[in-house]
């Protein structure tokens, strides 16, 4: 009964912290800034729609509930590559993705965790005024980086929390932004064989950020023909505060050592329209699992209304090779892929690997 107290309090404050009243509200839609916080860079979660709140396991989980980073077992380290709608190739400006974690056990229940999330979109023409064509103006580069320090704590065999503390930077050659952000979340495991997960999460809240550089500056001339510089202030932005929370079930076969899982989870935005997915699933000896997931968001199927290029659909694959044959050891290599449909633009491929030891 504690236990579920606890759960209740917990859940309570991060809905409370949560701008739960302004969620879905399309007044409010392109208002945000730094919202590459809510790209999910890890290949194995995006494979069935970032569903698993709930029963997300090890390092990938400083993303959508850093609850499960407290299941890493010794040393996890993980990497990560994303083409975002096709990447370079598919796009002018097309983004790119690197991602790169490590989590380590440092107490009996407790797990730090730590990754970078790099994303670039290659060379971009400079136009200008006065000389619009492409090509005679050089080119720049912008990136983003956000960096992600975690802890998560298993309170008891059931109840698992955490919390992240996140940098992030947007800059060009003459305008940056910085701020900082904090995600938190917890889950509850219970059944006879912990069949039955839930979670919940709050992702990105935090202080405005504001973009500054001499870019925001402009050269004129006045009626007397005199240079002088007006410096422009830029608006601060608030970031893409959102509150997760999942469900998910397990079915068990005994033959090969087979499992179902079916899983579900809302998230609740402040600055863009809510989303509801459904993810299944299936692994086959521990070693190979196949999933998929659909996204559903109001007006998705209406081209007019549309507010997201993702159609909704993802699917992925994941192999995990064990490398020790001694019982208790878990060392071992995981491969995995995920792809994740978009219209009118090119879908998202991303690949990903991680070691355990």
């Amino acid at each position: 009964m504690k236990n579920i107290l606890r759960i209740f309090a917990v859940v309570l404050i991060l809905t409370v912290l949560a701008p739960s009243a302004q969620a879905g509200n399309d007044e409010r839609r392109g208002t945000t800034g730094a919202s590459e916080l809510l790209i999910n860079p890890w290949t194995r979660s995006t494979g069935w729609g970032g569903v698993n709140i709930a029963n997300v396991r090890g390092l990938e989980a400083m993303f959508n509930n850093v609850a499960g980073l407290a299941f890493v077992g010794n040393v996890e380290v993980a990497y990560a590559n994303t083409m975002l709608y096709g990447g370079r190739s598919g796009l002018s400006s097309g983004a790119s993705i690197n991602t790169f974690g490590i989590g380590i056990r440092v107490f009996d229940a407790g797990v730090l965790g730590a990754y970078v999330m790099a994303m670039g979109f290659g060379d971009i023409a400079v136009t200008k005024e006065l000389s619009p064509e492409i090509g005679t103006n050089g080119t720049y580069s912008p990136s983003y980086m956000n960096i992600n320090l975690a802890y998560a704590h298993s309170f008891t065999n059931s109840i698992h929390g955490g919390a992240v503390i996140k940098i992030v930077t947007e800059s060009t050659d003459n305008v940056s932004a910085s701020g900082f952000g904090i995600d938190a979340g917890i889950q509850y495991v219970t059944g006879q064989n912990d069949q039955l997960k839930f979670g919940i999460s709050l992702k990105n809240w935090g202080p405005s950020m504001k973009f500054d550089g001499t870019g925001l500056s402009l050269q004129m001339v006045n009626t007397a023909g005199n240079n002088f510089t007006v410096q422009t202030r830029s608006a601060e932005m608030e970031l893409p505060t959102c509150l997760n929370i999942g469900l998910s079930y397990d079915f068990f076969f005994t033959k090969w050592d087979q499992r179902l899982t079916v899983a579900a989870a809302f998230t609740s935005n402040a600055f863009l329209r809510d989303n509801y997915t459904l993810g299944l699933e299936y692994s086959l000896l521990n070693i190979l699992q196949l999933r998929a997931g659909y996204i559903f968001q109001p007006g998705l199927w209406d081209e007019s209304d549309r507010a997201t290029a993702n159609n909704g659909i993802c699917a992925g694959v994941s192999a995990d090779i064990p490398l020790s044959k001694k019982e208790g050891n878990n060392t071992g290599l995981t491969l995995n892929y995920s792809y994740q449909a978009a219209t009118p633009l090119k879908g998202t491929h991303s690949i990903g690997a991680s070691f355990r030891f």
